[in-house]
């Protein structure tokens, strides 16, 4: 760098380090909120934010008091996990006209998405953005690409090339800052800073600068403390140090008339690593945009940030610590009861290091008065009553019901149907964390499609398994791409369970409605249904029709250049089926008479057969 590129590169970074540690600011207090979100699900139950902002133990009143944590925001929260896991939308891409090439290049951009989903375990980047969204009320997902990954090319100068992929990661709201928290969506903010805690090896390898490092322990750098509560109600604190790192801020500008391709500038420590345009083009139309997609817990009128369930099960899990341990001690008294003594009429320090065991003898000056039991009276049932009372409130307030979390069932409804309707209202209250999740998934489909549409120049190739567990080849560059209208292909995933699915499939097969004219279940019909109820893997189930069903989808491919006989070991139903359901698809060129006929011939080749053998 020249004299004037150094001090430009210091001012730039400067700046940038001052931005960071102005967002920091204005949001520290919602850090402070997520911290004390994770440590009531952990088990740490007697903290609370003081008029400082800053998380502090609870004292006990009185060292006798009892500090048992009776944690319910855990279950709760595994039980919404747990049911959101369900949320796992398919994709497709919406051809933009009836067209051959745009139903091809849907076809083809619905497989894309589907291999990069399973590629970059967008699955388990889901799981994760759950777990952050449940507990602090937000989650980020982060679609770049990643010059470095995909199949290897060979070497350039005696580096290493590879195709690129696509890369989804999930991402934890202490690691986004928004240049306002009253945006309500990811689009409306100017900017957006990406801070996080990076080894120096990793920049080293990203950026090409050394750097010393340090150890990093705060919090919302490095968001993954811990905190263990104990049955004598100790609390310890595991902190996760990130030894040799520093702080990479990436810093994101929208587009504007000053910047028309926006602006990325990266600061790693103390260097300015990169600056330029914004590197994606992900948004609509082509238009560079951000690559971050935001998933909700429970959307916030008027708040970049989501709320959280366990925000909200915090003052109820108080109470039901507080209503149970008092309890406890109430029951203590009521069994150990309390002993009178006059003052000076025994010695109280033994009894105090002692206690009162069974069969003590205790010894008190004569002509004192004797020690007596004070009267304990029975338990109140007050406290049976506001135990009760709080646990509907934990229902109340999670939207998890008891038959979810515990498979109990202490209401007065026993049919199935009722059941059931127990189980969808508790679907019914996850609709708003179930929709989040929809649209961010939605909008990750976009942005594969985009960023390969940009990034993939070069011819590639793609591997996926079709119908009949058949194996599909797609050649294909960016270029390629011309739709990203993506739908879903079932409008509510998670509205029917396993379970359900499995009872209607049951239920259609009792009316009847799955076997043919004659009331047989086809070959066909029979690999659809054990499909359906999760064993499609079973090859003996599936037998020699599929077998049949891929010899005869080969000779389709074949019948679209020559001649193909019928051979006198084909099963000609399974032959029929299959070249019919070609003839229907997108796939096959209807203008083509040639292709046409060869495949009447060999359809009628396989029906005459049929008729001789009395199969028709």
């Amino acid at each position: 760098m020249t004299e004037f590129d150094e001090r430009y590169a210091e001012r730039t970074v400067r700046e940038v380090k001052e931005d960071f540690l102005r967002r920091q600011s204005e949001r520290r207090f919602l850090e402070k909120s997520w911290e004390l979100n994770m440590n009531f699900l952990a088990g740490n139950q007697y903290c609370a934010l003081n008029a400082a902002g800053e998380i502090e133990e609870e004292e006990p009143r009185f060292y006798w008091q009892y500090r048992r944590v009776f944690n319910h925001i855990a279950p709760a929260i595994d039980t919404r996990c747990a049911k959101l896991s369900r949320v796992r939308p398919s994709l497709t891409v919406r051809a933009a006209s009836d067209e051959e090439g745009d139903l091809r290049t849907a076809k083809l951009s619905t497989a894309i998405i589907r291999s990069v989903s399973r590629e970059s375990a967008l699955d388990d980047a889901m799981m994760r953005a759950t777990m952050w969204s449940e507990t602090c009320g937000s989650s980020f997902y982060k679609v770049l690409w990643d010059g470095r990954g995909g199949n290897f090319l060979g070497y350039s100068e005696g580096e290493p090339i590879f195709e690129g992929c696509v890369r989804i990661v999930a991402v934890p709201p202490f690691e986004i800052y928004p240049d306002s928290l009253c945006a309500e969506s990811v689009e409306e903010c100017g900017s957006i800073l990406h801070a996080k805690a990076v080894s120096v090896e990793e920049i080293e390898a990203r950026y090409g600068v050394k750097l010393k490092g340090r150890d990093i322990t705060e919090f919302s750098l490095a968001p993954y403390s811990q905190y263990a509560h104990f049955a004598g109600g100790q609390t310890a604190r595991a902190e996760s140090v990130k030894r040799g790192a520093e702080l990479v801020i990436e810093r994101y500008e929208k587009p504007s008339e000053e910047l028309p391709d926006g602006r990325l500038t990266i600061v790693a420590g103390d260097r300015l690593v990169y600056m330029g345009a914004l590197p994606y083009l992900n948004g609509a139309g082509g238009a560079r945009s951000y690559p971050f997609i935001r998933q909700s817990a429970i959307e916030l009128s008027g708040c970049f940030f989501g709320g959280s369930i366990v925000d909200r099960m915090i003052p109820v899990q108080r109470a039901f610590n507080a209503v149970k341990n008092r309890k406890h001690e109430f029951l203590n008294r009521l069994t150990m009861g309390v002993l009178a003594v006059e003052d000076g009429s025994l010695d109280t320090d033994e009894l105090l290091e002692e206690g009162l065991s069974p069969g003590k003898v205790l010894v008190y000056r004569q002509g004192a008065e004797p020690p007596k039991m004070l009267g304990a009276d029975t338990l109140p049932a007050e406290f049976e009553k506001e135990e009760a009372s709080l646990l509907n409130e934990f229902i109340l307030v999670s939207g998890v019901s008891e038959i979810s979390s515990t498979s109990l069932n202490r209401t007065n409804v026993t049919s199935a149907t009722g059941l059931q309707l127990l189980i969808d209202q508790d679907d019914t209250r996850l609709a708003v964390t179930t929709e989040s999740i929809r649209r961010a998934v939605k909008e990750i489909g976009k942005h594969i499609l985009r960023l390969t549409r940009q990034f993939a120049t070069s011819e590639r190739v793609l591997r996926m398994t079709g119908e009949g567990k058949r194996v599909e080849l797609y050649y294909f560059s960016g270029s390629d791409i011309s739709s990203d209208d993506v739908i879903f292909e079932v409008e509510n995933e998670s509205a029917v369970s396993p379970a359900q699915r499995r009872s209607l499939i049951f239920e259609l097969y009792n009316m009847g409605l799955l076997a043919d004219e004659n009331g047989k279940v086809s070959d066909e019909m029979r690999q659809k249904i054990l499909d359906a109820l999760g064993f499609g893997g079973l090859d003996n189930a599936r037998g020699l029709t599929a077998l049949h069903t891929n010899k005869a989808a080969e000779e389709n491919r074949r019948l679209l250049k020559e001649e193909v006989a019928a051979d006198s070991y084909d099963d000609d139903g399974a032959h029929v089926a299959e070249h019919t359901r070609f003839l229907l698809s997108d796939e096959f060129n209807s203008k083509d008479r040639k292709a046409k006929e060869r495949f009447e011939r060999h359809l009628r080749a396989h029906r005459d057969r049929s008729k001789l053998s009395g199969k028709e």
